[in-house]
């Protein structure tokens, strides 16, 4: 087994090391029994037993797909509707987004935000749908947290008189599944209505179709990848045969979650609880991009004074890629990071792996702001030694959205 293969095949072990002992409290999805049946790996993963692999390793499930297309079961996380007549006022309460404004059929990335310090609570998709409802879905990882809080601050809401509710999808009654790679909208194009053309489906834009027969399946065009792709919401007493059908085509391979971190990692993309957490602010973390001109002029999101008092001010760090200079052992998160000059500490790694890729060790980290130029040169400790690394722009590989035309 080459070194490369070895060290993917272990970059899930550093998701699951804090995890809590789950003990006979761990869920399953529904599709645990056809995970087992196709070979995969099963480990206790934000409450749910999850597959971090199949018979093929990380790197080959990474990189299948980046050349054709991987499924993926992400039923774990949490999907809400949301309705009532000021659904929309509701969720501006609690998210950055400017949901009001944003078009039918359109998705946003949001943030829940801590509005008192502008730290982030967790990230998620909301989407306006043509129907009388939001649709959300939020992580796996804070979802208790964030039913709770949604639940308080409904309960505030509605005490001024505004009509809105919740309506939290459990994974026995509703499954979410990731299609993702090149190949992707060929595959399901294939297996949607005939009144569904996949091709006026671009990046962000949601709908509703027939998937294999099944009909009023939510389709996403997004993913935590960086390749073009889909996420489809499908009703869990027939989400076994649609993945099947999925993984009966010869571009299809099942992947787990040890290659959707290596992926997202090339992507640029952050890990809640590792990359942003309520420690640190979207300033922080370049995610200003999620909260819209119009919410900043108003001054009227969760956290706006903190954050727009840090926006004005500078942040003190920053959130940058990295690069190893040398081959060897990658480095991980929660090795700290130091100036070479003085050798004074500067950041630390919140996420780090092997690239598949691009073949050479690839990380995430925050440094003071000062060191974090393009090219900038720091060091990691790791186990004693000093290990050289380059700032470096994200995402590590170029995405392969399927964006509108300009």
């Amino acid at each position: 087994m080459s070194l490369l293969k070895l060290n993917c095949k272990l970059t899930f072990f550093r998701l699951l090391s804090p995890a809590r002992s789950y003990g006979s409290d761990v869920k399953k999805t529904r599709l645990h029994e056809f995970h087992v049946r196709h070979g995969g790996k099963m480990v206790p993963f934000a409450g749910y037993m999850m597959p971090v692999k199949y018979d093929d390793s990380i790197a080959f499930s990474h990189l299948h797909t980046r050349r054709q297309c991987s499924l993926f079961d992400v039923s774990h996380m949490l999907q809400t509707k949301i309705h009532g007549k000021h659904r929309e006022q509701f969720m501006e309460r609690i998210c950055v987004t400017d949901v009001q404004n944003l078009g039918t059929g359109k998705s946003a990335l949001s943030l829940f935000i801590d509005d008192r310090t502008g730290g982030i609570l967790d990230d998620l998709i909301i989407t306006k749908t043509d129907g009388d409802f939001l649709y959300m879905v939020t992580n796996a990882g804070c979802k208790e947290q964030d039913m709770r809080m949604l639940t308080e601050q409904l309960s505030i809401f509605k005490s001024s008189g505004h009509d809105a509710s919740l309506e939290f999808l459990d994974s026995d009654a509703q499954s979410l599944l990731a299609l993702q790679g090149p190949c992707s909208a060929a595959i399901l194009q294939s297996f949607v209505d005939g009144s569904t053309d996949l091709s006026s489906l671009y990046f962000m834009d949601s709908t509703t179709t027939t998937v294999c027969g099944v009909p009023d399946c939510r389709v996403t065009r997004c993913g935590y990848t960086g390749e073009d792709g889909f996420e489809i919401s499908i009703p869990s007493d027939r989400v076994e045969e649609i993945a099947e059908s999925f993984v009966a085509q010869d571009e299809v391979k099942l992947a787990g979650l040890g290659a959707r971190d290596t992926l997202r990692l090339e992507a640029g993309m952050c890990l809640h609880g590792s990359d942003i957490s309520p420690e640190t602010t979207p300033v922080e973390a370049a995610l200003m991009w999620t909260i819209s001109r119009k919410r900043r002029d108003e001054r009227r999101f969760p956290g706006a004074t903190a954050i727009l008092k840090q926006l004005s001010e500078g942040a003190q760090r920053k959130r940058v890629g990295l690069v190893q200079k040398a081959h060897g052992a990658p480095v991980r998160g929660g090795a700290v990071l130091f100036n070479v000059v003085d050798g004074e500490k500067v950041g630390s790694v919140t996420s780090g792996c092997p690239s598949p890729t691009l073949s050479q060790n690839i990380a995430m980290g925050y440094v003071d702001s000062k060191f974090a130029k393009n090219g900038t040169e720091i060091q990691a400790e790791v186990r004693g030694q000093k290990i050289p690394l380059i700032v470096t722009k994200m995402p590590f590989v170029k995405p392969n959205y399927y964006s509108k035309p300009k």
